[in-house]
């Protein structure tokens, strides 16, 4: 681990972005450049001692996933990305896997929707980012171990309980298609046998989806959400490729004028989390 170079870095990458560059608001006059360090720490997910620590020079080595939310924090590059894991002294992440590197112009998109739920998602249904209103309406995935949605749903009953019951099938179905899809597109790929290997030791369910050999990437399509504060959401869901279907944006919106509109607009100004 390389203090001195890191703490150059984290400084340098910070002061060169703008509370707009992130989607936050300007607030009150700046004395220097950039964003302040409790901003950085607050888009990370991490305490602002830690990370001033970081550009202290004295504070302990960062885990991969603590790099891989700095990085998404300061919108920096795969090529940054990768310069701040070695500093770090840890090997960058592969390409594919829950690490994945979030394309900045991603994060920009996400940030600009301040009023509608969008996550992005990677072909093996790993949530990669969200945004605000996805956290208050589907639940705060920055957890590592609650990132894969096939995992919330096989695996954790309380991961279906905010869909009504006589869609389960369906999602279920539609979740083990996807993962045909990226299975059969990624041959010898580690992160996909250990997926599957996860989710087949989860039971009967899984195991009947994946014998019917369904196959169908994520496409656009309807949801309907059972939230515990606003009620019932009536959601379309627009699925984006970007950069071949490796990353996908999902953006949720409601009618205009319906009821589901009127509670997604309640649940922004309440901030209501699950």
């Amino acid at each position: 681990m390389d203090r001195d170079a890191l703490a150059d870095f984290l400084t340098r990458s910070r002061s060169r972005l703008t509370p707009a560059d992130v989607g936050l608001p300007p607030g009150a006059r700046r004395r220097t450049p950039g964003l302040r360090r409790e901003e950085v720490a607050q888009l990370a997910g991490l305490s602002v001692d830690y990370y001033a620590r970081l550009e202290q020079r004295r504070g302990p080595q960062p885990s991969p996933q603590l790099l891989a939310a700095l990085a998404r924090a300061l919108r920096l590059s795969e090529d940054e990305r990768d310069h701040l894991f070695h500093l770090a002294g840890h090997e960058p992440p592969r390409r594919h896997g829950l690490l994945a590197h979030v394309r900045p112009g991603l994060l920009l998109i996400l940030d600009r929707l301040h009023d509608t739920p969008a996550q992005v998602v990677s072909d093996l249904g790993d949530v990669l980012a969200q945004n605000a209103m996805a956290a208050a309406v589907f639940g705060d995935v920055t957890d590592p171990g609650r990132r894969n949605l096939l995992l919330r749903w096989f695996a954790d009953p309380a991961g279906r309980a905010l869909f009504p019951a006589e869609d389960h099938e369906a999602l279920a179905r539609a979740h083990v298609a996807s993962l045909r899809a990226a299975h059969a597109a990624r041959p010898g790929d580690r992160r996909v046998a250990e997926l599957l290997a996860e989710l087949q030791a989860t039971g009967e369910e899984f195991a009947t989806c994946w014998e019917r050999h369904e196959v169908a990437v994520r496409r656009s399509g309807r949801k309907r959400v059972l939230h515990p504060v606003v009620g019932e959401l009536d959601l379309e869901c627009e699925v984006l490729a970007a950069g071949g279907q490796d990353q996908l944006l999902l953006v949720h919106t409601a009618a205009a004028g319906s009821d589901s509109a009127s509670r997604l607009e309640l649940l922004r100004v309440v901030g209501a989390a699950v």
